[in-house]
């Protein structure tokens, strides 16, 4: 299925804050006005088993004739009407909640990263990102959620449930975003497809620069580095790692990135959005490009393929990494013994023997490790483990390395020999044996 890009994602990314302070006021109002909606309807959804006289309302309009303001008032007779814009409560303290959107009122704050919000149980949400509680589960493959809305969706992969129909060809969806990006198709005069990878783009301007993709050209060169991207947008971006400069900063914490971008991703830590989720599992990510690596697992999809040896990768970084086994490059250098290492996960471990740091620790035995693969097969020894398996005699084996001396005796390979008498083993261990009986004929 084709998917419609609107631009790219380094110049054309979605605005969270505006400059312009009247774009600013407008975009907290119906951020408020959302807030406000999705937590009133869960108040009405309570107050549909108390016992009250009042007459349950459709508050989504923000207009009604007169008779219905009438049947929108309690029964002692006040008007629960906002003076501001209009709308109709049937109850005082939904009103009293809606009108913080007015003042700019936040009274409940987090005590942990300082966020107010308009009400309480929008913060009692908030706070499970800090504490990490996930109290929504799904009773099918036991995946938990923040919030119960989360649930609902990811329940959906379960059911099959399309609810959201394209009313223009009838096709369904199981998300409402995924929807709207549908919808785009039918509304757009013109779509310009891409005709090597059939992606959709509204402006034939977004198409061209898209080529540059599978053409490889890169128009907009840096002067001072001589880096070569293939957008201008990019090029501007780049040019703030010379100048310095960081002009979007974040208002809760002061961090500040130098592309709009990275604030919009950096806010995503202090919200615990997670807008990106898998249509296949219904798992949420916080990135597009972690999201986007993700789906490669559901497509089997390597992008990043070695041009010395074919192999395919799903990530980039991964491909940067196999790379260097050609080249040699060892990018990482102790400070402290000058060793050189290929990757950064190799160096990390090795420096723990100089920090004598041992991180991964046994929870069933309390032995500590420097290393995370060493800790795995240590851990095989309390769970009895046995993942390599010989497949002539079907042996198994807690250890890869142990398999690979096992096969030996299928393949009669014998790699250790010695230099004295030219004896081969199969097993350092008992060339080392041997080498022994040397050393006692020599002191004799």
């Amino acid at each position: 299925m084709a998917f419609i890009k609107e631009e790219s994602e380094d110049v054309k990314i979605e605005e969270t804050f505006s400059v312009k302070h009247e774009e600013t006021e407008e975009q907290t109002d119906l951020m408020a006005l959302k807030e406000e909606s999705q937590e009133l309807n869960e108040m009405e959804e309570k107050d549909q088993y108390d016992k009250q006289d009042d007459l349950i309302i459709d508050e989504k309009s923000f207009s009604c004739s007169q008779t219905e303001n009438t049947l929108r008032k309690r029964a002692n007779g006040h008007d629960l009407t906002c003076q501001q814009c209009g709308k109709s409560f049937n109850r005082k303290g939904h009103l009293k909640v809606h009108m913080r959107i007015h003042t700019g009122e936040k009274p409940h704050t987090c005590q942990q990263c300082g966020i107010s919000f308009t009400q309480e149980v929008v913060l009692n949400r908030h706070v499970r990102i800090h504490t990490g509680e996930r109290p929504f589960t799904c009773q099918q493959c036991g995946r938990s959620f923040t919030e119960k809305g989360h649930l609902k969706v990811h329940m959906r992969v379960h059911t099959g449930e399309k609810p959201y129909t394209c009313q223009q060809c009838g096709k369904s969806f199981s998300q409402k975003v995924i929807l709207n990006r549908h919808v785009r198709i039918h509304t757009l005069e013109k779509s310009f497809t891409c005709k090597l990878c059939g992606i959709d783009f509204i402006k034939e301007e977004s198409l061209k620069s898209h080529m540059r993709s599978h053409t490889g050209e890169k128009p907009y060169t840096c002067k001072l580095c001589g880096n070569s991207f293939i957008q201008k947008g990019s090029l501007k971006s780049h040019m703030r790692i010379h100048t310095g400069e960081k002009p979007f900063t974040c208002k809760l914490c002061e961090n500040s990135f130098n592309r709009k971008a990275s604030l919009k991703s950096h806010m995503r830590i202090h919200t615990g959005e997670q807008p990106f989720t898998c249509p296949q599992c219904g798992k949420s990510f916080t990135h597009k490009p972690t999201f986007n690596n993700h789906m490669r697992i559901h497509t089997g999809e390597k992008p990043f393929s070695c041009k010395l040896c074919g192999k395919g990768f799903v990530r980039k970084a991964s491909l940067k990494n196999h790379v260097r086994t050609h080249t040699g490059e060892q990018p990482f250098t102790c400070p402290q013994c000058g060793r050189g290492f290929t990757y950064k996960t190799t160096f990390n471990a090795h420096m723990r023997i100089h920090t004598g740091e041992q991180p991964y620790t046994c929870p069933k035995c309390g032995r500590s490790f420097r290393q995370k693969t060493t800790f795995n097969v240590h851990m095989r020894v309390h769970t009895g483990e046995k993942p390599f398996s010989c497949q002539q005699c079907g042996k198994s084996f807690a250890e890869k390395g142990n398999l690979k001396k096992h096969m030996r005796i299928h393949t009669g390979e014998k790699p250790f020999t010695c230099d004295q008498c030219g004896k081969s083993f199969a097993r350092k261990v008992n060339l080392d044996s041997h080498m022994k009986i040397h050393i006692q004929l020599l002191s004799v």
